[in-house]
């Protein structure tokens, strides 16, 4: 058994050192695949945000921390 080792009887057999190659880029794809899913399914983070900021601006602007105009200005800033 040993002397298979020294002499590549491990890896010299069926695919060779292409066997692990092979393993790790099927890693790498499922892994890929399910980051491209949590993505795709999640939405767009920046969509999220910039709502959340509209959101943020609404309500600095209902309890009267910033008046119409500087609203209307941080407004269009977040639309662009």
């Amino acid at each position: 058994m040993f002397s298979d080792q020294m002499n590549g009887g491990y890896f010299m057999n069926g695919m060779g050192y292409f066997g692990p190659v092979m393993m790790i880029f099927w890693l790498a794809v499922i892994i890929a695949l399910a980051v491209f899913l949590v993505r795709w399914l999640g939405g767009s983070s920046t969509t999220r945000d910039r709502s959340d900021a509209m959101d943020v601006l609404r309500q600095r602007f209902a309890n009267g921390d910033i008046d119409a105009a500087e609203f209307e200005d941080r407004k269009r800033k977040l639309e662009e």
